[in-house]
């Protein structure tokens, strides 16, 4: 039996493809981009629920449709974070919990981005 892949995994690497890439993407250039067999169909579904959230816009090339990602992978991971903040009862806490996770480069960039704000 197949291992099963975690959750979202899929969408994830499916999105990886597009923000490498330096154009759009057909179904079939993601299944081959992948390192790993996937059945064109799956491939398609997986791009059809991401233009159906948003992540990415999908234009009629011939008879099928070509890909790309509307956001880039930073905008991304920012609006998720945005929107788990969001829906925290406390916001300051998680903040600080977040904050005391980051590495000391990462507090510097954190750090550098924040100051000129605060000004």
């Amino acid at each position: 039996m197949a291992e099963r892949r975690p959750m979202g995994s899929l969408e994830a690497d499916v999105l990886q493809e597009l923000w490498s890439a330096d154009g759009s993407l057909t179904a079939n250039d993601v299944r081959a981009a992948l390192d790993y067999e996937l059945a064109y169909t799956t491939v398609n579904t997986i791009l059809t629920r991401l233009a159906t959230k948003g992540l990415v816009q999908r234009t009629r090339e011939g008879r099928s449709y070509a890909y790309r990602a509307e956001l880039g992978e930073d905008e991304l991971t920012a609006d998720r974070m945005h929107r788990e903040l969001a829906r925290a009862r406390d916001r300051t806490a998680a903040l600080s919990r977040f904050v005391d996770t980051l590495t000391a480069k990462e507090l510097a960039a954190l750090r550098r981005r924040v100051a000129p704000r605060s000004r």
